[in-house]
């Protein structure tokens, strides 16, 4: 059987669900609920990266450096540690999933986790105009004091009375750090966990060394990158809904299960998709065709063991 490498990216829901207090015994539970739907893809000669959202996560963590800050006066640390330290910590986690899931089935491969630098420009206009949403909620005065202290920035939660919460920017991803090492260890039958949360953001100054900077990638973005970066043939997006739909939650939602890459622009050009929750998903899908990809799918977890389900964008439609 000719082995295939597939990026799968896993949806916040994979991990912390939003009616869940976030204990660990939660957390382990849904995430062994979705790796266990990975063990098709696997059993089927797929090589596998795993990467993973980090929101709930890293939101906690800057929590945890705000408490610790006001009540122990503990220095905080910066952002792109609070990723590093999401990275590090949900990896471990979906790793031991993982190779417990893989001893249960009989199967024989290693899994690793890989914290993973992300290449952003650090003149990419998204510092010009922040919009990732990230930590706890604050009230205007609060939000406005961390704002004068900090040189933080607050945006509404676009809910009534539903407070600030802080904004960093959201760059474009532009080079996987690792990706030479990602793509070795996974060609080589490995299981590789890397780029959670969209990665850690970074750029060269000009003598050469890394510098981070505020921000956080989208993850999808990040992921699709990855798959490009190591040459994957195929993209899998898992989130909460089964199919991408047109029109979705409206009278004239469809379901949109084929789609080649023109109609699937024409359709994001036309609004159809939600704007921050499905779209975003549809560009990366698009950037990972566009760059020489077979195939992105758009589906649940638990649909993966029928391969006939999911919304599949490819070039055109040469493959049905």
């Amino acid at each position: 059987m000719m082995e295939k490498l597939a990026v799968v990216a896993l949806g916040g829901n994979a991990i912390l669900r939003g009616s869940e207090e976030g204990t660990i015994e939660q957390q382990e539970q849904n995430s062994t609920d979705t790796l266990e739907n990975l063990v098709y893809l696997i059993k089927d000669g797929y090589n596998l990266v795993i990467t993973h959202g980090n929101g709930p996560q890293v939101g906690n963590i800057l929590m945890r450096n705000d408490a610790g800050q006001q009540l122990y006066k503990i220095a905080p640390m910066p952002l792109d540690i609070c990723v590093a330290d999401s990275q590090g910590g949900i990896g471990y986690m979906l790793e031991r999933m993982m190779r417990n899931i893989l001893n249960k089935h009989g199967i024989q491969k290693n899994v690793i986790t890989l914290v993973t630098l992300v290449e952003i420009d650090q003149n990419d206009p998204a510092f010009q105009n922040p919009s990732k949403r990230i930590g706890k909620i604050y009230m205007k005065e609060e939000a406005d004091k961390l704002a004068h202290e900090k040189s933080w920035i607050f945006k509404p939660t676009g809910k009534v009375n539903g407070g600030f919460r802080r904004v960093v920017p959201s760059p474009t991803p532009l080079k996987i750090i690792n990706k030479d090492m990602i793509e070795t260890l996974v060609r080589a039958g490995n299981i590789v966990i890397a780029a959670g949360g969209g990665g850690i953001p970074v750029y060269y100054d000009e003598t050469g060394n890394l510098r981070t900077l505020d921000a956080v990638i989208d993850k999808d973005m990040a992921s699709s990158l990855l798959a490009v970066n190591i040459e994957a043939d195929e993209l899998y997006i898992l989130t909460d809904v089964p199919f991408i739909f047109k029109d979705y939650g409206l009278p004239t939602q469809e379901k949109l299960e084929f789609l080649n890459y023109a109609d699937t622009v024409k359709h994001l050009e036309n609004g159809t998709f939600a704007e921050g929750t499905m779209e975003p998903k549809i560009r990366a899908c698009l950037n990972f065709i566009e760059k020489g990809g077979k195939k992105s799918v758009i589906t649940e977890a638990t649909k993966l063991e029928d391969r006939s389900y999911g919304s599949k964008i490819t070039m055109n439609y040469d493959n049905y």
